[in-house]
């Protein structure tokens, strides 16, 4: 098929050797690339019981058909490995420029195997493939990182490496590229410091083959079009970035507050996509080849960098109950520079202040600093103690959970499957609950965005409170979404995109003739055999579901006021809409249909 090279790179880290693979292209045939080859891929070599953090488990860099190419968006990777923070398949996306240089040096993986005995790098210059000593690295900032690799490689290269966080295995330490762009989630940049390799630094200057320019061409004036006229992909996106969704969300009372005490935040206005623009944003920047540049690029005093997602400004803002956008931004430029994820590292220092405010964290445990509700003083302190692994920070950089259940109380702890949950209470979005509670990596938003259609109206607007067919629609959007993941393309498409633009897509590129429905079926495969992973790494049905608070603690007030998660009610037919049994696993006549 074109739009790969068809080349895989084996490293051995402990022994050094560099090897050169044929990709599997009738594995690339059944699960695209991305987040279902690479699956596939962790499922043939690794153990699914291995300790996440130890030589045995592997480190994939995988990306999809469409990295590289002339599509809209396409410059997705997805980091694949087991994860440390929950045991679950890890399949972690990021964007910026990184992943497409991978596929300009003419590879589609690189796997990963065994441990350095000393801190390393990788350099991959077309042909050119080393491994070399990094202990000039260790324990560096990502920035730093990234000027001295420009500096030493050819011009153009690009940097991916982790930071201090991911060197000291800190459970929720990203694998960031580009400076600002994250594999955000799941603590892979833990996996890649416990191989002792500190970063990876391409240059390429071929192109994948696609299949019919003329026919791309045509299919990109379609949905380049289709993406610009698009509401959310056309105007919000580009005009606020991802932060336009902090004053919907918080007016629906559905804007976690205070660890998910409340559901609606007074000062949101304070920290929404409208003041960061009006007060902090130079630029829009964008990832490879995207016409929707939601990045920003924002000033604060003298310092310069990449701004605050959504999400980061509801963890480190109304989860913490802060409204010091100042605060805000500083810590989202230390996570970046750590290597942390900004949903878990926010989540986890709202979980603190929870457990610190009911008496659990006593006084002498937080050496001067506070851990208040509205109190933005310290959290850039905390972030970096979480980090470099110092005094309370060495168990906020385990997650909240592990957080939580050190004191007794994991209920404190706002995850699913030991993931925080991003920042929509799903006791006022029950679709994106359900979601919640299914999805095969934990507490992840990005697996369904059920917030389309319950909160934005795309495809079409949906009950936010009604639990009537939202399996099905939960189904559609995992399936969908796997898809996406593994093509290399950006989510942020399907606002404007559908499961046949999709189709298209891929046909274009690499000569396939999908439909609609059978690109849909490909998704659901991949759904299927992450399940069978995380079945066999011991995560059992027991664990899809939800904190107890949100099963059992109606919102107190607002717009979503008296609603609690209706689970219950929901998991059955879910389980039933998936084709597996009622206990929620996949039965052998559902495996036998995907050819698994």
């Amino acid at each position: 098929m074109f739009g790969y090279n068809g080349k895989v790179l084996r490293i051995n880290l402990k022994t050094r050797q560099i090897a050169t693979e044929a990709l599997n292209m009738e594995d690339a045939e059944k699960f695209i690339g991305g987040r279902g080859l690479g699956t596939k891929m962790m499922m043939d070599e690794v153990d699914p019981q291995v300790d996440p953090l130890s030589p045995e488990n592997k480190l994939l860099i995988v990306t999809g058909p469409m990295t590289g190419n002339p599509v809209a968006t396409g410059g997705r990777y997805m980091v694949v490995t087991k994860s440390p923070l929950s045991g679950t398949i890890a399949s972690s996306n990021s964007g910026g420029k990184w992943g497409a240089e991978l596929k300009f040096a003419g590879f589609d993986v690189i796997i990963f195997e065994d441990k350095a005995d000393s801190p390393v790098y990788l350099s991959i210059e077309d042909d050119k493939v080393e491994l070399l000593p990094a202990d000039d690295l260790w324990g560096t900032t990502v920035s730093n990182v990234t000027k001295k690799m420009q500096e030493r490689h050819a011009k153009g290269c690009k940097v991916m490496t982790i930071g201090p966080a991911g060197e000291n295995l800190s459970l929720i330490a990203a694998i960031m590229n580009d400076e600002d762009r994250a594999a955000g989630r799941s603590g892979v940049g833990a996996v890649m410091g416990s191989k002792n390799l500190k970063a990876i630094v391409v240059k390429g200057s071929g192109k994948p083959p696609v299949f019919d320019k003329d026919i791309i061409n045509e299919m990109n004036k379609v949905q380049l079009a289709k993406i610009k006229a698009n509401g959310v992909t056309g105007q919000g996106l580009p005009t606020y970035g991802t932060a336009v969704l902090v004053n919907i969300l918080n007016e629906l009372g559905s804007l976690p507050t205070n660890n998910f005490q409340l559901s609606q935040f007074a000062a949101a206005d304070d920290i929404g996509g409208e003041k960061l623009a009006e007060n902090y944003l130079i630029k829009n920047t964008a990832c490879y080849r995207c016409p929707i540049a939601c990045g920003r690029y924002v000033r604060i005093g003298d310092q310069e960098g990449g701004g605050p997602e959504y999400e980061t400004l509801w963890a480190f803002g109304s989860d913490c109950g802060i409204n010091d956008l100042d605060a805000i931004i500083k810590a989202n430029h230390w996570c970046n520079e750590m290597g942390l994820d900004t949903i878990s590292a926010g989540s986890t220092i709202a979980a603190a202040i929870e457990l610190k405010e009911k008496g659990y964290i006593k006084e002498d445990e937080l050496d001067g600093l506070k851990l208040e509700f509205g109190n933005g003083t310290d959290i850039i302190e905390w972030t970096k103690r979480m980090g470099y692994r110092q005094g309370l920070g060495n168990k906020m950089a385990e997650g909240s959970y592990r957080l939580a259940e050190s004191y007794g109380v994991p209920e404190f702890s706002m995850t699913v499957k030991k993931l925080e949950l991003p920042a929509y209470d799903p006791r006022g979005v029950q679709g994106q609950g359900l979601q919640y509670a299914t999805t095969n990596r934990g507490g992840c938003h990005v697996r369904g965005y059920l917030i389309s259609p319950e909160v934005l109206g795309m495809p079409e607007q949906l009950d936010r409170f009604a639990t009537e067919g939202k399996e099905t629609w939960t189904k559609i959007f995992q399936d969908l979404t796997a898809v996406i993941d593994s093509l290399g393309v950006c989510l942020f498409t399907s606002f404007a995109l559908g499961a046949p633009d999709y189709a298209d897509m891929y046909n274009a590129i690499s000569g396939t003739h999908h439909t609609a429905e059978s690109i849909l079926q490909v998704g659901e495969r991949i759904w299927n055999i992450e399940k069978m992973f995380n079945l066999k790494a011991g995560i059992l049905p027991d664990q899809d579901t939800l904190p107890e608070r949100l099963l059992h603690e109606p919102i107190a007030e607002g717009p979503s006021k008296g609603w609690v998660h209706k689970l219950d009610e929901m998991l059955p037919k879910y389980y039933e809409v998936r084709g597996w049994s009622a206990e929620g696993m996949p039965t052998e006549e559902k495996l036998k249909e995907l050819g698994l």
